[in-house]
């Protein structure tokens, strides 16, 4: 399911003294499985644009195809988006803080019953999707709000799972997370990927753009300033968006500089620059 987004402006608080205007004329594609970034600092856009996506949020110009499903200021021609939002599902940052059913099981069920599953099959995608997530049938009884940070953030999102979107859009996955409840939840959203999943990732974390992503947008005052792959984006001057180069990176980057034969767009992983220096190494020993 591919999103086209044309020519998007969309203004806070219109025709009134504090008018903001979030978009402007931001046009962009996303390919159907893609795995892709939205980036840029706070303020430039980034959650706007995502929240326009499935319509949480209406353009006040412009329009956004989604598959069939299209969403624009005109608000007769925009139809059907209950069901768009089952196509499209949007993890927030800190899912955890919309978890509000009394078990966890009930709460990862809300969505499918939602979207018209009964009971039964609500409650058996529910449980699926639990354990996916690594959550056994242990925690299917018990209160969402006595789980650790990280085991709420994996109900949040075995929550999305059961009602099974083709896109999933995800902002700061990660924030507030130890670095393994980091590693498990993107190994979770890269499996998603790797079943069709298209992944749209919002982050002001570098590493995970370099590991994951295929594609990246960058925002900056509303405005798209940048379309490519990330490492087209980190060989340019990035601080004028006030984007930092991942220090693998830059250190991939600098052992270029000097001679060794490094192919910056294989790496994704510092093991991968270190397969490459292994390599360079045995060809001249």
């Amino acid at each position: 399911m591919p999103i086209q987004v044309n020519d998007l402006f969309y203004t806070y608080l219109p025709k009134s003294p504090i008018q903001t205007e979030a978009l402007k004329g931001v046009s962009l594609a996303i390919d159907d499985h893609s795995y892709c970034a939205i980036l840029g600092q706070t303020g430039s856009g980034k959650s706007t644009l995502i929240q326009t996506l499935n319509a949480l949020l209406i353009p006040t110009k412009g329009e956004i195809h989604v598959g069939d499903f299209i969403i624009t200021h005109k608000k007769s021609r925009n139809k059907k988006i209950k069901h768009l939002r089952k196509h499209l599902a949007i993890v927030f940052q800190f899912p955890e803080y919309q978890l509000f059913e009394e078990t966890v099981e009930k709460d990862v069920a809300f969505g499918a019953k939602n979207f018209g599953a009964n009971n039964e099959d609500a409650l058996k995608k529910a449980h699926e999707a639990l354990l996916s997530v690594g959550l056994d049938e242990s925690y299917f009884k018990r209160s969402p709000f006595e789980l650790s940070g990280g085991e709420k953030r994996r109900v949040a999102i075995a929550g999305i799972l059961a009602i099974e979107p083709d896109i999933l859009v995800l902002d700061e996955p990660t924030a507030g997370l130890d670095p393994q409840g980091a590693n498990d939840i993107m190994s979770l959203v890269d499996e998603m990927h790797n079943h069709g999943t298209t992944i749209i990732l919002v982050t002001h974390d570098m590493d995970l753009v370099i590991k994951y992503c295929e594609k990246v947008f960058v925002l900056n005052e509303g405005l798209l300033v940048f379309e490519g792959t990330p490492s087209e984006l980190f060989r340019g001057d990035v601080r004028q968006f006030s984007i930092e180069i991942p220090p693998l990176f830059q250190c991939a980057n600098k052992l270029k500089n000097k001679g060794l034969p490094i192919d910056i767009d294989s790496i994704k992983e510092t093991t991968d620059l270190v397969m490459q220096i292994k390599k360079w190494k045995r060809n001249h020993e």
